[in-house]
């Protein structure tokens, strides 16, 4: 793999959990960042919260996935673009793929990197048609989604899921945007998709010692019926296709989402970071 020098990166879905991640290590790696977003003021002010010191490096700048011609000035000097599948104010699959990648090819954008959106869709067909040099980024479980138990942790002590032994190989949300920060900007990884674990299988009790590790303070783990799950998400709002699709996962996770795989440390050089490192840069947030 030949290392470049500094290149200009177009992120789309730039204050997401992967987004930021992709901003920061290429901002790390010394490259120049263009945020692409429907609402620049917000997403500046988003930028902002996740990076303190300041968004140097970064230039925040209006366009929208479905609408290409929008994304025609974002573009210009852009050799690296960063696509998420996902567009609109509902979040529809993008249908607009063949105008952004002739928009791009147009551009001179060299690399695409897309995040995988749980299934091949018709944005991700039309990138690895493109002819340019892609790379589909596929993460397992994101470790950010323990969030989701910091205001029970907080609350109660107690975190309550079913099908608790379960097994994940969870992946640090930094070591995606490092892999994908590598393939936007480095030769070598054309035509790949990379599955992107963490480096250990962790079972749910496993996630909970090691936040209760953290925040200096035990964590008692219930397990829950699989007809209180369904009822604890149908209260939260969730549509019974979501609910049918989390019980399929949580009963019987798929091998690709249990296996540890090298991918991280072969892309980017080093090892992949621990649910345990993950859990202490976030243990305030588990703290009442």
């Amino acid at each position: 793999m030949t290392k470049n020098t500094s290149q200009t990166v177009l992120v789309t879905g730039a204050t997401g959990t992967v987004g930021r991640q992709v901003v920061a290590e290429l901002l790390r790696r010394g490259h120049t960042v263009r945020a692409l977003t429907r609402d620049p003021e917000k997403a500046r002010t988003g930028l902002l919260s996740h990076f303190p010191s300041g968004v140097s490096g970064v230039d925040v700048v209006q366009g929208d996935l479905t609408d290409p011609a929008s994304l025609a000035a974002a573009l210009d000097g852009v050799t690296g673009l960063h696509l998420i599948t996902f567009g609109g104010a509902l979040f529809a699959p993008l249908e607009t793929g063949p105008e952004i990648m002739e928009l791009a090819r147009k551009a001179g954008v060299r690399r695409v990197t897309v995040l995988f959106g749980g299934e091949e869709t018709p944005l991700q067909r039309a990138v690895e048609a493109s002819g340019l040099d892609w790379t589909v980024v596929q993460p397992v479980e994101f470790m950010s989604n323990a969030l989701e138990w910091a205001e029970a942790i907080r609350t109660e002590d107690t975190v309550r899921e079913p099908f608790t032994g379960r097994l994940s190989a969870m992946v640090h949300e930094a070591d995606i945007g490092a892999v994908a920060a590598v393939a936007l900007t480095e030769e070598g990884h054309a035509a790949r998709t990379y599955l992107i674990t963490g480096p250990e299988v962790l079972t749910l009790q496993d996630k909970v010692d090691a936040l209760a590790a953290a925040r200096g303070g035990e964590i008692t783990l219930v397990e829950l019926s699989e007809e209180t799950a369904r009822q604890r998400w149908r209260a939260a709002g969730h549509p019974e296709e979501l609910i049918d699709f989390l019980i399929m996962v949580y009963r019987d996770t798929p091998p690709e989402g249990r296996t540890v795989v090298g991918t991280v440390e072969e892309v980017t050089g080093r090892p992949a970071r621990t649910f345990a490192e993950w859990a202490a840069e976030h243990a305030s947030e588990f703290r009442a």
